[in-house]
């Protein structure tokens, strides 16, 4: 029954739990041995060993500090006790605590390679650092080679650094079995407390390197401890010296440690272009997510620097699969075509992989299907060699719809079908009679070949470019294919440029000369600032952008040529009436006003006084999307595609001009070029009908039918396709220009105010697809627009 007692009892009850006893328990039981004021007894009775520390100031009361049955554990944890403690109750105030020396010899049991100081630090008694017995250990290290100033740092105790290093002497060059110093430890702490305490008493291992190969700023990079990070270098920690995988920038690119980099590029700008020692690579390169990869471009860091194993960042990120990344870097002009390790570009890679994201986006920003590496490969090839399964068709079918016509080595006998042009047919018979007639023709002011007339004084071309907020950046795209297939800047083929609200946007800044491949990547970064929240969305980062891309003070009429138009409507009256902001002077003509009008209105600035990027905020002021700028709206409620509207203004402009004796100075049309934003896919539509709702049902139908009207009565508004395209083609056909529409046909709908990277590439990819199918139409268009 004892054994049984002893058992039941050891099953429920902890054996080292301490526990406030009375003296006279221990009259009948034999003393082992004593240490200062520990005791050790054997109950003969009951087999037990306690471990008693006496109190003389509380005869009353005594501490039991463990009751074990076995002889061998008692005589391994009393020399321990009798030991480490005595600093504890010689030090404490009395009466001695039970919850403090459980702490104390929990922390005994737990680490018994630790000494009197350690568990002095670890249980945060510093009172009895003072011990002179826990002085003489103050510099001792443990099994793993921490000291207590280790410790201490490790705990992020502030104070109990402070009185090591300056009341105990704590010394600060020793290190533990990883090499760490003191400040290494403290690096790991997501407070600076620590490090500024180091810092002030000059304590050595701020630059010094581990076992590792890292330094406490390696070591805060590593954890993403931004606070940490800014104390060491302002306590004099260098972010130049070399780690075992690079620069303290490299660790924090690492691991994705954003305030770490903030920190270190604040304090040395210069550690954007620093090279790691193994591959030679900058920061940029060891960036794995979007957001760190934004922070080091934002930066200005080189978005095309080839480490010295022959890779750009690109090449990186597209072997690791990262897309969202990769599409940071191709929004800020990294080069898809940059050949890397074996002369790979990053498409090469992606074609490895089967990544059917990236292919698209690398082809859409414009990497080149024919490029060879050093094996003579082109990337449909490996296309064809590598892709597996389902994915295989698809990918083939899917390169072959942008243009690859080939996915096996060429042979040099054969020109490659892309490249080649058949050669230039000589000039016959047919063709003498075609010059006699131009010839002849010349001598009435005009010449007539294959149905183009063109007159001896140079025609004027147009262009009008929809509205579709993001859309805008499908006409992008088919103005980059126009300006590759004529070799030549868009504002040098075209005399007029008319724009609605997105399309306004660009119309200004094909007039400035901005490059079409810069818009498109600035389209990309400029929906994350601006799109941001719900809607209506702030304006001003719509108008910050604005101000930075056409300057704060530019006015319309600061770049004469080609003339400019942008549409707006003007809502400080009903019915609101067609704005259009120019950089030439209106037509002078004698003007019937569209309404009579019982209110006089604040009259209209003219073009010299109009701002560049106010126009372009006018004509973009969708309502729900943007508010107004003060009195003007979005130019697409009245003209989301401007091609009537701009060829009535050139209209009324040479009329102008007759009226003052300058007909010299008009010039007929001969090419208007308009492009869309993309066709969305027409969808059925349940029930446009409104009525009287009488009972519950018929109040949800009613409720669908008001807003399919509202939606649709919107749509047929801002709509420019159908009839609009029609009467465009109309008057052209009647008065003998060439009118050339482009729009591509979109597999679903895209919003206005799309943020998906993966969503504006499928839409980019179907209006490169667009634009192989209609390649001979381009190839026409160019040379139309070249030869007037």
């Amino acid at each position: 029954m004892q054994f049984l007692g002893r058992f039941v009892s050891g099953l429920f009850t902890n054996p080292y739990r301490v526990k406030e006893v009375q003296p006279a328990e221990y009259n009948g039981k034999v003393r082992m041995k004593q240490e200062g004021r520990t005791v050790l007894y054997r109950d003969n009775f009951s087999q037990a060993w306690d471990c008693v520390l006496m109190m003389p100031d509380s005869p009353n009361m005594a501490l039991r500090l463990f009751q074990v049955t076995s002889e061998e554990d008692a005589a391994n944890w009393f020399p321990q006790y009798s030991l480490k403690l005595r600093p504890f109750y010689e030090t404490l105030r009395p009466p001695l605590k039970v919850d403090t020396f459980q702490q104390i010899v929990d922390c005994l049991r737990n680490h018994p390679d630790w000494s009197s100081a350690h568990i002095a630090v670890d249980t945060g008694l510093r009172e009895c650092l003072k011990h002179n017995y826990v002085l003489s250990q103050i510099n001792m290290r443990d099994s793993q080679g921490q000291t207590p100033l280790h410790l201490a740092c490790e705990r992020g105790d502030a104070n109990c650094v402070r009185e090591l290093l300056e009341e105990c002497q704590a010394r600060t060059d020793i290190r533990n079995m990883n090499g760490d110093t003191p400040m290494h430890c403290a690096a790991k702490q997501d407070s600076a407390g620590i490090i500024e305490v180091l810092c002030s008493q000059l304590c050595v291992g701020v630059n010094e390197l581990n076992k590792a190969g890292e330094t406490p700023l390696h070591v805060a990079c590593h954890l993403g401890k931004a606070e940490t990070a800014r104390a060491l270098m302002g306590g004099g920690a260098q972010s130049d010296i070399i780690g075992g995988i690079g620069y303290p920038i490299h660790t924090a690119m690492k691991y994705s440690s954003r305030g770490c980099a903030e920190a270190i590029l604040a304090s040395n700008v210069k550690q954007l272009q620093s090279e790691d020692p193994v591959y030679g690579g900058t920061p940029l390169h060891w960036a794995k997510n979007a957001e760190m990869t934004r922070l080091l471009l934002d930066r200005g860091c080189s978005v095309n620097y080839l480490s010295k194993t022959g890779d750009s960042p690109l090449h990186i990120l597209t072997k690791k699969g990262r897309y969202d990344a990769a599409m940071i870097l191709l929004t800020h002009g990294a080069d898809p075509n940059i050949k890397g390790q074996d002369g790979n570009t990053a498409l090469h890679l992606a074609m490895k992989l089967d990544h059917m994201d990236l292919i698209k986006a690398l082809i859409v920003f414009g990497a080149d299907l024919e490029i060879r590496n050093d094996l003579g490969e082109t990337p449909g090839l490996i296309a064809a060699r590598t892709s597996k399964g389902s994915n295989r068709k698809v990918l083939l079918n899917m390169l072959c719809s942008v243009g690859l016509e080939r996915c096996g080595p060429s042979s040099p006998d054969i020109p490659s079908p892309v490249t080649s042009r058949p050669p230039a047919p000589a000039i016959g018979f047919d063709g003498l009679v075609h010059a006699a007639a131009a010839i002849a023709a010349m001598s009435r002011g005009y010449t007539e070949v294959d149905g183009l007339k063109s007159g001896i004084r140079k025609m004027d071309n147009l262009l009008c470019l929809d509205g579709g907020g993001i859309k805008g950046l499908v006409l992008i795209q088919m103005l980059i294919a126009l300006e590759k297939e004529a070799g030549r800047p868009i504002r040098e083929l075209f005399d007029w440029v008319a724009g609605t609200s997105t399309g306004g946007i660009l119309a200004l800044a094909v007039v400035h000369g901005k490059s079409m491949e810069y818009l498109r990547c600035l389209y990309f970064r400029m929906k994350d600032q601006v799109f941001k929240g719900s809607r209506p969305y702030e304006s001003a980062p719509l108008e910050e952008f604005l101000q930075q891309e056409f300057g704060e003070n530019t006015k319309m009429t600061d770049v004469k040529h080609p003339k400019v138009m942008v549409t707006s409507v003007l809502a400080d009256r009903h019915p609101g009436e067609l704005h259009i902001f120019r950089n030439y002077d209106p037509p002078a003509l004698p003007r019937v006003p569209p309404y009579a009008s019982n209110a006089s209105f604040q009259p209209l600035t003219v073009p010299e006084e109009q701002v560049v990027w106010r126009a372009a905020r006018s004509s973009g002021a969708a309502p729900t999307y943007f508010r107004p700028m003060g009195r003007f709206l979005d130019g697409g409620l009245l003209a989301n595609n401007p091609t009537l509207d701009a060829m009535t203004e050139i209209h009324q402009y040479n009329k102008s001009l007759k009226a003052q004796g300058r007909g010299d100075k008009v010039s007929r049309l001969g090419v208007v070029v308009s492009l869309g934003t993309g066709k969305p896919p027409q969808v059925p539509v349940n029930s446009v009908d409104v009525f009287r709702p009488s009972n519950p049902l018929e109040l949800a139908k009613s409720f669908v039918g008001v807003k399919e009207l509202g939606k649709m009565l919107v749509d047929c508004c801002t709509d420019s396709d159908g009839c609009a395209v029609d009467r465009a083609r109309a008057w052209c056909e009647m008065t003998d220009i060439n009118y050339h529409r482009l729009s591509p046909q979109l597999s679903a709908e895209v919003l206005l105010d799309e943020v998906s990277d993966a969503v504006l590439v499928n839409m980019l990819w179907e209006t490169q697809m667009y634009l192989y199918e209609n390649r001979e139409l381009i190839h026409a268009l160019a040379q139309q627009l070249l030869q007037y």
